[in-house]
């Protein structure tokens, strides 16, 4: 949930920024749809069987479209939505909203919509469609928001190739009982309409050069919590390497991290891939050496005593919202 308060708290910079843009009767008056929506958005992830499930996501999808039927509901943030990921792009073009709904223990689908910003504050919205149960190459299908790959996003990296502008798109999938999917893929705007994938994964550069593909899906053993994440210091997209841990690399659900990482960087209008991405190797006669706080006589070396102060370092969590509690029993 770190990363849900950090996306929160970006957010909200940049809604606060455009809060003159909401009038006084249109934020109360979302503010009672966003009371209303907050029992049913709980009730998709945690309700007991099917039914009740698929009841209080149609309802939510309902009661979630006219709320953003009001007037300048794109600067509105829904912060009490917490099992609902919320993301804005970098430069305030849009957002995605997405969550997911558990049918059964081995089928789990997205559902969302990505709502534009427009100069007079009405809605444009397109619904996001999952169709991943009937896709067969996942990996290398470029398609509309009608069919939709399936993922609950939590980070949006903007690329441009000339004048062609890309957003990169990290998500994750809980797929279903065996396995977790983390997916890295491309959505750009052709005529006006939403387009995902791209032929932009490129292996180019790999000793065992593998064709370019539209999406990159990592997938692993459930809860083994696989990194997925962007730096932008490096400019990559770092994930970790996975192998199987029964040999079996025909069984994603047998795949571990095995300690080294992968990455995608951005070169030549693609993102090329990194095989390894921390190589260094330190040279002989250049170890590290103890930095030690007290010299021979036995008195303390301020300077060296500051230096050895711990840094504490907060670590990214992928998971932008609640997730599926495993346990729980299912319909």
């Amino acid at each position: 949930m770190k990363l849900l308060l950090f996306l929160s708290l970006s957010c909200l910079s940049i809604f606060s920024a455009n809060a003159q843009r909401i009038k006084k009767g249109e934020r109360v008056s979302l503010q009672k749809w966003e009371d209303s929506l907050k029992q049913y958005s709980l009730q998709i992830l945690e309700g007991k069987n099917a039914s009740d499930r698929f009841t209080a996501d149609s309802i939510f999808t309902k009661i979630f479209v006219r709320a953003l039927i009001n007037k300048n509901s794109f600067y509105y943030s829904f912060d009490s939505l917490e099992s609902i990921s919320k993301i804005v792009a970098p430069d305030s073009s849009f957002k995605i909203f997405t969550w997911q709904m558990i049918i059964n223990e081995n089928i789990i689908r997205q559902h969302g919509a990505i709502q534009m910003k427009t100069m007079d504050g009405s809605l444009q919205l397109f619904p996001l469609i999952d169709k991943s149960d009937i896709i067969i190459n996942q990996a290398d299908t470029i398609a509309d928001n009608k069919a939709w790959m399936g993922a609950i996003y939590y980070k949006i990296i903007p690329t441009k190739n000339g004048n062609q502008h890309f957003y990169t798109l990290l998500g994750y999938d809980e797929n279903n009982l065996k396995s977790t999917k983390k997916i890295i893929e491309t959505l750009e705007f052709k005529n006006g309409e939403p387009i995902f994938g791209a032929h932009l994964f490129s292996f180019a550069e790999d000793a065992i050069v593998q064709p370019t593909v539209s999406r990159y899906i990592l997938e692993y053993k459930k809860n083994t919590g696989a990194r997925l994440t962007y730096d932008a210091q490096l400019g990559m997209i770092i994930f970790e390497h996975l192998e199987s841990e029964s040999s079996e690399p025909s069984k994603k659900w047998t795949f571990i991290p095995d300690g080294d990482y992968e990455a995608f960087k951005w070169k030549n209008g693609k993102w090329m891939h990194v095989n390894k991405v921390f190589n260094q190797v330190t040279p002989e006669g250049k170890e590290p050496i103890p930095n030690p706080i007290k010299d021979g006589n036995g008195k303390t070396i301020e300077q060296n005593l500051k230096n050895n102060q711990p840094i504490e370092k907060q670590e990214e969590d992928e998971t932008p919202v609640k997730k599926i509690n495993n346990k729980k029993q299912r319909g």
